[in-house]
């Protein structure tokens, strides 16, 4: 017997080994699931962040439409209006647009009509707003009942509300992306738990026998799938910072598109990937471990 067992040479073998042939395909899938939330959150950034710049303009400019009154021109009423909200306080500028800007408005609405100039069309006002202090509507209509112009002030109030509207929506959008992201990395790990356990339920029910508490073989399923889960978070951050950071050179000062400006600070959003991965790995490892070793007793 001495000869078939040395107690010098013996190791003992750990609960669960180092490296298993499912671990590459746990970590690919985890993987691409942090690749995908990364990506999410930095599309929500660039969202908000062109949502914020849309808004600003808006709110930093108004359109007046004029309507000549008797035998006015329309040109000397739209002049005549520009003059009243150059004046009025919370305007830092009123100016007249030429007739051709506002044919050029319309005429995708009419189509290609040869005499458009004999149309009535009413005259435009562009107003740029003080940033600090802008006159709202109310102040703008005041200014040009002053003078007697027909007018009728559009402080893009409906579009603002409708771009606040559809950021919001992409927000809430990205957080059940994330959420449902996160639901699968946790289904993930709990179904490789109960694998785990499964494989080893006769090792566990000795360790119970040897006086083993149910949380110390939680933690050993916990501490491994929230090392791998970190792995693979990191994994997929990476990839999608460097995807990120090619879109972000390929679309030059604006990123990809200036309709979704992504900027550099935007790739720190894959920070905290890693450690949400793992974080989401441990409390789905130790919740599913927790209940089936419940179970097997």
């Amino acid at each position: 017997m001495s000869e078939m067992f040395d107690p010098a040479r013996w190791r003992p073998a750990p609960f669960l080994p180092e490296k298993e042939t499912r671990d590459g395909s746990l970590i690919f899938v985890v993987a691409v699931l942090c690749f995908l939330a990364c990506l999410t959150a930095m599309g929500v950034l660039a969202a908000n962040r062109a949502a914020a710049g849309w808004t600003g303009q808006l709110n930093g400019e108004a359109t007046v439409i004029v309507r000549p009154k008797g035998g006015e021109t329309p040109d000397a009423a739209a002049a005549r209006a520009a003059e009243a909200l150059a004046g009025t306080p919370g305007v830092t500028e009123a100016r007249a647009l030429e007739p051709a800007k506002a044919y050029d408005l319309i005429r995708p609405w009419l189509g290609d009509v040869s005499d458009l100039e004999d149309l009535p069309v009413p005259r435009l006002v562009a107003v740029t707003l003080d940033g600090r202090h802008p006159a709202n509507a109310k102040q703008l209509n005041a200014a040009l009942q002053s003078q007697n112009v027909d007018a009728t002030v559009d402080d893009h109030s409906v579009w603002i509300k409708d771009i606040q509207r559809a950021g919001g929506l992409v927000r809430w959008l990205g957080v059940m992306v994330f959420l449902l992201i996160a639901a699968a990395a946790a289904a993930v790990v709990a179904f490789a738990t109960r694998a785990g356990l499964a494989a080893r339920r006769d090792v566990v029910e000795v360790l119970h026998l040897a006086g083993a508490e149910d949380g110390f073989i939680a933690r050993l399923f916990l501490t491994r799938f929230a090392r791998i889960a970190g792995l693979a978070g990191l994994i997929g951050a990476g990839a999608a910072a460097a995807l990120g950071a090619g879109l972000r050179i390929a679309g030059g000062g604006e990123g990809l598109t200036p309709a979704l400006p992504l900027a550099w600070s935007d790739l720190a959003a894959v920070l905290p990937c890693p450690l949400l991965a793992a974080l989401v790995a441990a409390v789905a490892a130790q919740v599913t471990a927790m209940a089936l070793i419940r179970d097997m007793q």
